[in-house]
């Protein structure tokens, strides 16, 4: 009812050795845990500054101020804060991430594509996505997933500001599921998000 997929199938043991990688999970030290969670919000971060930038938008100096004063595990919610000045300069000053729109459809149902492709591949992996770095809400089955997915969520909001959406039905879906197949670079190398 609010446009996101319902459910996913996510297999229980995605590897020979899933047993041995989820006792090693369950120990990962705290602090590991907090240097791992600063590094993805720095990036998530980053791909925000650069986006706006690539958009002539000036609020991007304000996210690159905001880099430098990430402090570990984000002690100082500057991930919070750059996602209100990032989202405001983006789709105007009214607007919330809490709404009920075509934008905030678009935005939720395209970081559900990279949350379940993320998923797989920690499934595919031997992980188990309900224990997270940062997130760990009780209800939420895909903690670890959520965690790794932050710094690529500016791809889908970048489609979605292109798209401008009006309304959000089934073609704005399959503009969205173009993601999975778009060529990105990596470390030197062009290959397709799902590579």
């Amino acid at each position: 009812h609010q446009r996101n997929p319902y459910g996913e199938l996510v297999p229980l043991h995605g590897c020979h050795d899933s047993s041995a990688k989820i006792r090693q999970q369950l120990k990962w030290p705290e602090s590991v845990k907090q240097q791992v969670w600063t590094e993805l919000v720095v990036e998530k971060i980053r791909r925000q500054r650069d986006h706006l930038r690539r958009r002539d938008l000036p609020q991007y100096r304000l996210l690159e101020r905001y880099i430098q004063e990430l402090q570990f595990n984000d002690a100082s919610n500057r991930e919070g804060h750059a996602a209100k000045v990032y989202f405001n300069a983006l789709f105007g000053r009214e607007f919330s991430r809490a709404g009920d729109c075509p934008i905030n459809a678009a935005l939720n149902y395209g970081y559900s594509l990279i949350l379940s492709a993320i998923n797989r591949e920690i499934s595919a992996a031997g992980y188990l996505n309900q224990i997270g770095l940062f997130h760990e809400n009780t209800y939420n089955p895909f903690n670890f997933g959520c965690d790794i997915m932050e710094p690529l969520r500016p791809m889908i909001d970048s489609m979605v500001y292109d798209m401008s959406p009006v309304e959000f039905e089934l073609e704005e879906k399959r503009a969205l599921l173009q993601i999975l197949r778009r060529e990105v670079s990596y470390d030197g190398k062009t290959q397709s998000f799902l590579y």
